[in-house]
């Protein structure tokens, strides 16, 4: 393989090196830089904005590899910060090759071939690459967006918006159905961000407040194995946009203890003390327009 460089990626996914990775030599054992090149593909298809088993189902197969190659340019070493770069190089009828290489800054350590064969679960014959998965994967390695918001009504957006919401907060969060849904969806405005499969991946709502031009976010809702991305970003973003369109001087919302960090990093201030809702620690936040 080729001596590569950080400019022939769009995907790095980083890490750093464990005690449990390292050989009596006290540099990675081989073997687990296949696990590293494994481990980024997972994070590729978050990229890409892909529930992978979901995303699967949907176009009737399931990947399966065929090939793995590693060749060794140099050593990573217990914690070092290295960069897992990964593209998918070529697609043919049936099969997709992932090139991989390692980084420590701008050095190359590790370069991997992982080829795959798109295959029925069932029979585990192999099928032709479906032509969404297709585009999609050409499109993100071209620099085009994976995912897009739309924004509207409930009737309109209300069935994807409903199913992500389900599957976050009733089915993951345990909040009672009865909670989670109510009568201000019917007048909110709603944005849901779809991959290019059409899958409904995320969600998000705004109300008013009562407040003349102050508005809430709330229900924003990420598919569990996507999340970490961004597109809480991009469902956060359109809202505050369709917020300021119509002249609101500032928008708020409840923050789940968890996702404070989140929004801290968007600029959002946090007001008040600690609450508690639907049986979980909330913090209000706000952004000025």
């Amino acid at each position: 393989m080729p001596q590569l460089t950080r400019a022939d990626f769009r995907f790095f996914h980083r890490l750093r090196v464990r005690w449990a990775e390292v050989d009596m030599q006290k540099i990675v054992f081989n073997a687990h830089y296949l696990m590293y090149f494994d481990t980024a593909i997972t994070d590729y298809w978050r990229a890409v904005a892909l529930p992978y088993e979901e995303a699967m189902h949907r176009l009737g197969g399931d990947l399966y590899v065929v090939k793995a190659t590693v060749e060794f340019h140099a050593s990573a070493r217990m914690d070092d910060q290295i960069d897992v770069a990964m593209k998918c190089s070529r697609i043919g009828t049936s099969s997709l090759t992932f090139t991989g290489a390692i980084f420590r800054g701008d050095q190359h350590l590790i370069s991997g071939e992982l080829v795959y064969v798109f295959a029925d679960p069932a029979t585990q014959t192999s099928r032709p690459v479906p032509q969404a998965l297709r585009d999609t994967l050409m499109g993100y390695e071209a620099g085009e967006a994976v995912a897009a918001v739309r924004v509207g009504d409930w009737a309109t957006l209300g069935a994807d918006a409903r199913a992500v919401r389900t599957e976050v907060f009733v089915d993951e969060q345990q909040i009672p159905k009865d909670l989670e849904q109510d009568a201000a969806d019917a007048t909110a405005v709603h944005a849901v961000v779809h991959n290019r499969l059409g899958q409904a991946v995320a969600t998000g709502r705004l109300i008013p407040t009562g407040t003349p031009g102050v508005s809430q976010v709330g229900r924003l809702a990420v598919k569990r194995v996507l999340r970490g991305g961004s597109l809480g970003r991009q469902v956060l973003q359109a809202l505050t946009e369709a917020a300021r369109a119509r002249g609101d001087r500032e928008v708020l919302l409840h923050a789940q203890s968890s996702a404070i960090g989140f929004y801290d990093r968007l600029g959002w201030q946090r007001r008040g003390p600690a609450f508690e809702e639907a049986g979980i620690p909330h913090q209000e936040m706000f952004l000025p327009l």
